[in-house]
């Protein structure tokens, strides 16, 4: 018996208009994806490797390639970018552009050395097959390297959204984008079969002048609201009266003493490899030669010393 798709979350094709839209100023608002791609440099850096072939998942206007570029460790690079203006941009800096989404992933098996996926695979409507897909495409002692927004993103945005809508209308819609936590990540690598896998959350927080100002920097990232339609569900659209009586609550709540508001993001960045015999393996239950009562006896002759 074959098992159910996952639910679809998200329309990709809203999500890709939503980056062609954004495209002619995409830079002017993706700070968050420059300062990953920095991250990105210095993880990359904390490697030994160089690498042969590179793929770039979700690209958008090319920040995380020209990283790895600078990096001086990948040789030849992939973008994977399904918004169209994006990938002629990057089409005209050299770089091998494969048009297509994070749910479906258009290459052979085993086809490159490093993958990396910068603050995109959280519009994935199968995280966990996505996953899959990045080991599969994997050469054997591969990399795999991304961040996406976690869970407990833009709470002062929710919890504003939902007490202006809930006073105004006497129901909630759904707004901002489900987002997986930490442990979900972690659980995932496991499941897709990644060895040596490492997930972490970098907290940042961003001052604004007005909440609104917030969502211009949304729409300027390609972030709005891109949910699928299902039978049945209405979603109303956000009103100005909705959207000001937002703004009045989240400066209520939200605010510093020099009246900037707070928006928190949090980064989630995953690691793993593509299984190879050179990595080293875990001991085999009881195979150890010491136990714990032994090394934290030793660890207090040590301090003692």
């Amino acid at each position: 018996m074959s098992l159910a798709p996952p639910p679809r979350l998200f329309d990709r094709a809203r999500v890709t208009r939503n980056r062609d839209r954004a495209s002619s100023r995409f830079r002017d608002y993706a700070f968050l994806k420059g300062r990953e791609s920095t991250q990105l440099l210095e993880r990359l850096h904390d490697t030994s490797r160089d690498f042969e072939h590179a793929l770039d998942l979700g690209a958008h206007d090319g920040q995380a390639t020209e990283a790895l570029v600078q990096s001086g460790k990948v040789k030849d690079i992939t973008a994977l970018e399904g918004a169209a203006t994006m990938a002629a941009r990057l089409r005209e800096t050299g770089i091998n552009v494969v048009e297509g989404d994070e749910d479906s992933l258009p290459f052979d098996r085993e086809s490159f050395d490093l993958v990396v996926s910068l603050l995109s695979l959280h519009w994935a409507n199968d995280l966990p097959g996505v996953m899959t897909q990045i080991r599969s495409v994997l050469k054997p002692d591969g990399l795999f390297l991304g961040c996406l927004f976690g869970g407990d993103t833009l709470p002062e945005l929710r919890a504003a959204l939902i007490e202006a809508e809930s006073e105004l209308t006497g129901g909630v819609s759904p707004r901002l984008s489900p987002l997986p936590g930490l442990q979900d990540i972690a659980g995932l690598l496991q499941r897709a079969g990644f060895a040596l896998p490492v997930a972490d959350v970098d907290q940042v927080t961003v001052r604004y002048s007005h909440p609104m100002k917030l969502l211009e920097d949304l729409k300027g990232m390609g972030e709005q609201a891109a949910f699928a339609k299902r039978e049945g569900q209405e979603r109303r659209p956000l009103s100005r009266r909705l959207l000001a009586r937002m703004s009045d609550i989240y400066v209520e709540r939200f605010s510093d003493p020099d009246g900037k508001v707070r928006a928190t993001f949090k980064i989630i960045w995953m690691s793993g490899w593509a299984p190879h015999e050179s990595q080293p393996k875990p001991l085999k239950p009881g195979s150890g030669k010491f136990s714990l009562a032994d090394a934290v006896k030793q660890a207090g002759e040590d301090s003692s010393d």
